[in-house]
């Protein structure tokens, strides 16, 4: 039997991130406009929402309000108990402790806001393109060493939730394939493969040897996957497909795309979404993708204090 008969689609949404209201004034980043954003995303077929606040997750005090995610989430959780979750952190920065980084997705996991935490195992150079086609000199760094990647998988194990793991470079997936085949790696983790445009200094591109490099790492390992494409657009630019085709998920979303529109979140789900039932593959609902994933807590404990199901 196919595999994508049998294998809903995963779909997340990632909201905002980087993206600016001069780039696309339709980038949700108030409360009013998360919620309304992702509720409109899961209708539309999205089982997993990621946002981010407006506060930098470069320099900065290095730690994240942990009220500006909650207060959207509590109300979200409301109205769509069966929401899965995903913020994002501070990158590592000098004199700020994992602990502190960390501690907005420990107090939302312990309020119960969350059935998922945040993994991002690895590090990698930041920069943009200058004028003469070069990548500026910068010392930015998207910095998690070794103590903190294990940090990340050790908190989400001791919170019960499961791991959103981002995988930026392939030195990222051999850190958790080593925990993977210690038997060592805490129940409901998803690989995220960022792939990028030359734009970027990050990540593989887009396309199918590159997905195919990932995929021949994974020989062995039953980890579920998605794929993202920063700085494109994941379904034009071929990645959705490809990923639905082997099995595979998918996240879109204005944090990652780039191109010549200015799109809604919902409609890049809904892009997704028509491409998934053109291929004969079915979607997946929250509580579907919350069971393939395996999170160890789920519906979130939010939902059940408020008598919600």
């Amino acid at each position: 039997m196919n595999r994508t008969l049998v294998n809903p689609l995963i779909i997340e949404a990632s909201l905002n991130g980087a993206t600016s209201k001069a780039a696309n004034p339709s980038v949700p980043y108030s409360d009013e406009e998360i919620v309304s954003d992702a509720l409109a995303c899961m209708a539309a077929g999205a089982a997993l929402i990621h946002n981010h606040t407006d506060e930098p997750i470069f320099g900065g005090t290095g730690k994240l309000d942990y009220e500006r995610y909650a207060r959207p989430w509590r109300l979200l959780l409301n109205d769509r108990p069966d929401a899965i979750l995903t913020p994002t952190m501070p990158v590592g920065q000098e004199g700020v402790p994992v602990e502190v980084r960390y501690s907005h997705v420990e107090r939302m996991a312990e309020e119960g806001l969350l059935a998922q935490g945040l993994c991002d195992p690895g590090t990698f150079n930041l920069s943009v393109l200058g004028e003469d086609g070069l990548f500026a000199p910068t010392d930015m760094l998207y910095r998690n060493d070794m103590h903190d990647s294990r940090y990340y998988v050790e908190a989400c194990r001791r919170l019960n939730i499961g791991l959103s793991i981002s995988i930026f470079e392939p030195g990222f997936l051999k850190f958790v394939l080593a925990y993977y085949r210690a038997g060592k790696l805490p129940p409901g983790g998803i690989l995220k493969f960022y792939f990028a445009s030359n734009d970027l200094p990050f990540g593989m591109p887009p396309g199918i040897a590159s997905l195919e490099a990932y995929l021949a790492m994974l020989e062995g390992c039953d980890l579920p996957w998605l794929v993202s494409t920063f700085g494109d657009d994941c379904v034009r630019c071929g990645m959705a497909e490809a990923a639905i085709r082997r099995g595979g998920h998918v996240q879109v979303g204005l944090e990652p795309y780039a191109g010549d529109r200015q799109p809604s979140n919902v409609e890049l789900v809904e892009e997704v979404v028509a491409l998934a039932h053109k291929l004969g593959r079915s979607v997946a609902t929250p509580t579907e993708a919350a069971q393939m994933l395996n999170l160890p807590s789920y519906p979130v404990p939010y939902a059940a204090r408020h008598g919600r199901t």
